[in-house]
């Protein structure tokens, strides 16, 4: 609905409750997604200074395009689920609620008494947290989308800020390198699984390149004292070999349906995929353990090193690696034939860097070194091209 001067009256009920807490009370409550969005609003914009508590009252950080993409792919998934309440609030012109049936009726006010503003349709809940979810639901093709929010009626500036700092400051989030651990659980295939798979055998194999290198949880693991990487560097590092939209792909194999063969041009863009699509996780593992296996044989004592300042073997000096590796496989067409380890060293051994090169000095810390170090590794390779 348009809010406008001439917005009529409108009116809706839901199932709520009340519960009370030591801020006060507020109600819990499930509303479709498609209304929610139509009566939510993000106040990024308004400004007060009077207090400093109150500089920036709109609470809520700006709309992440990237994050709201994901979510509008996430939500269409079979499995898809915002477990945690989206928070708002209301003002009480706007609400009232029946605690004998347990009922809650939201209303907008376009003809407000005077002296005080209106509240269209399109106004009548601020969004405290979950700004992302609600855009996320925007265009959701189907009505079995409900959300679970919680209300609070009336709460004044300083209950706001607390709230939302307590929501997106104080909890604890959740580590990556756990979220793709957990993915081990799944029934089903995934990007992510597969990922996953690769980064525990590469760690566990006595013979691997990256034996024990990689922290499962994103912490280090007791009694180990090699761990450069964590699983989430190792997985995000790997998953455009072989997947465009690691989602989308996850949710078509949970459907029990196929993945499709891929295009050359996907080919061209994740060049692992063929083995991906066709279940052959074991040929992806090779390629990495062959790939690896070559850069420990080139430079040995810089990948083996613990001394402080060196990067090969840890993230800055890994996704170089990984980001060199998907040119080379471009290049080599590794769907079409395996390559073997020889063939990386081959392409190494044009590296004009030696074991004591790979230092801070050379290569900064940040996005910036490792860039450094992948247009070294393929410019020497001669792959720029």
């Amino acid at each position: 609905m348009i809010a406008s001067a001439n917005e009529p009256q409108f009116e809706f009920s839901v199932d709520a409750i009340s519960v009370r807490q030591p801020i006060g009370e507020f109600l819990i409550a499930s509303i479709p997604s498609k209304r929610l969005w139509e009566i939510s609003y993000f106040d990024v914009r308004r400004m007060l200074k009077d207090r400093d508590i109150e500089t920036y009252l709109g609470i809520q950080r700006p709309l992440n395009p990237d994050r709201v993409s994901e979510l509008q792919s996430y939500v269409r998934t079979v499995d898809a689920c915002f477990p945690t309440a989206v928070i708002l609030a209301i003002e009480s012109r706007c609400a009232s609620f029946d605690s004998a049936t347990n009922r809650l009726t939201l209303k907008n006010v376009p003809n407000p008494e005077e002296g005080h503003d209106p509240v269209y349709y399109r106004n009548i809940a601020k969004v405290l947290d979950g700004q992302h979810r609600i855009a996320g639901l925007i265009d959701y093709p189907n009505d079995d989308f409900e959300v679970n929010v919680s209300i609070f009626i009336d709460i004044d500036i300083e209950d706001q800020a607390y709230i939302f700092s307590t929501v997106n400051l104080a909890q604890t989030k959740v580590n990556r390198s756990l979220a793709y651990d957990l993915s081990e659980l799944t029934k089903t295939r995934s990007p992510q699984k597969t990922c996953h798979n690769i980064a525990v055998a590469l760690d566990q194999l006595a013979s691997s390149p990256l034996h024990q290198r990689i922290k499962r949880l994103g912490t280090a693991t007791p009694g180990r004292r090699d761990e450069m990487l964590t699983q989430a560097t190792f997985v995000e590092s790997l998953m455009p070999f072989i997947s465009a939209a690691p989602t989308m792909d996850r949710d078509i194999l949970k459907r029990g349906n196929k993945l499709a063969t891929p295009s050359q041009a996907e080919i061209e863009k994740h060049p692992l995929r063929p083995f991906f699509v066709s279940g052959n996780d074991m040929k992806i593992a090779d390629v990495l353990f062959r790939y690896f296996s070559a850069v420990q044989s080139r430079w040995p004592n810089a990948w083996s090193s613990n001394e402080k300042g060196m990067i090969l073997n840890r993230t800055n000096g890994f996704r170089a690696l990984m980001r060199a590796l998907l040119v080379i496989c471009r290049a080599i067409k590794p769907h079409e034939k395996l390559p073997e380890e020889s063939n990386f060293q081959e392409l190494f051994a044009r590296v004009n860097l030696n074991d004591d090169g790979f230092n801070v000095e050379t290569f900064s810390p940040g996005t910036s070194g490792e860039s450094l170090l992948f247009k070294k590794l393929v410019d020497d390779m001669r792959l720029g091209h």
